[in-house]
Formats: structure tokens, sequence, C-alpha cells
């Protein structure tokens, strides 16, 4: 059986940090599947097919080919890990706050599902401050996100905003 992990996430948008971990993921498990999660408590900024085509596309743009697969998943995350024979959960961890949620949801996910380990995962310097929420906030105010997301997203998020380059 191939060890698989999945990343999962709302990914609204995906950002460099998200690729990021998407790269060390795949320095431990030989493939990842990305799941993007549809999660109606939140009010994403994009539909769920145009975060995975944002996904899709900004792997390409970095170079990530194979291994990888991006999928959508309306359930709870260890359902969604059981139907793609996963073993693991990748979770980045950014700043300290939010190990707590973090570290909830996987003892959590370790009860429903004993045979899923999370691994947690720190993105490089460069991203360890970066969110969606923040990308979605700077783009909204206008404020240049070239050097937070793939040209890809960059273009969506302008046209989303209305805006042009």
């Amino acid at each position: 059986m191939i060890r698989r992990a999945i990343y999962p996430g709302t990914f609204d948008p995906v950002t460099l940090g998200h690729l990021d971990i998407v790269k060390r993921g795949l320095e431990i498990f030989p493939e990842l599947v990305i799941g993007i999660a549809e999660n109606p408590r939140k009010k994403p900024l994009f539909s769920i097919e145009e975060r995975k085509e944002m996904f899709i596309e900004s792997l390409k743009e970095v170079g990530i080919n194979g291994r990888v697969k991006v999928k959508t998943f309306n359930s709870l995350l260890v359902e969604f890990a059981k139907r793609e024979n996963a073993v693991a959960i990748i979770r980045g961890i950014r700043i300290i706050s939010d190990m707590d949620h973090e570290f909830t949801m996987a003892s959590i996910n370790r009860k429903l599902y004993p045979e899923i380990e999370t691994v947690f995962l720190m993105p490089s310097d460069d991203f360890a401050y970066l969110s969606s929420s923040v990308v979605r906030e700077l783009a909204f105010y206008g404020g240049d996100v070239e050097q937070f997301v793939t040209p890809f997203v960059k273009q969506k998020l302008l046209e989303k905003m209305g805006r042009k380059d």
C-alpha cells in the first residue's frame, strides 16, 4: 500500500505557504491528496471548483507534477481520509496559537480513526505569517499579492475584486 497523506484545508485561496507545505509533505510521503473542504460554516470568496482549479494551476506553476491529487470533500476529514486510504493528515503550523486548535483536532481525529496520524509541518520562515485571509484582505484593499500567491491565483483575485493589473 502506498503511504498516502491528506493535506486538507479550505485554501481560499491557495498561497505560496500552502505550496511550501506540499513540497515538505512530498519529502515525507510518496503521494499527497489535497483535500479542499467545502466547509459550509465558512463564507469562502471562491467556489469549491474555483479553489480546486487554483490549486491545480498553482502546482503546475511551481513545478510540482505527479504524486499530488487535488480533490474536494464535504464530510468529516477522517471519512475523507478513509476513502483515500490515507495513513496521515498533514497540517501546517504557522504560529503557536495554531497549535491549540490543531492539537484538539488531531486528538479527535485519532479517536474517530485510530489508524490515522497527524503530521505537523512548519512552513519556511518566508511564509510563517502567511494565511489566505491575509491575502484576501490585501487583495480587497488593492495591495500587491504577487509575493504571496502564484500568478494564476493573483489573476483570479484581481478578477474577483473587479480589478485589472
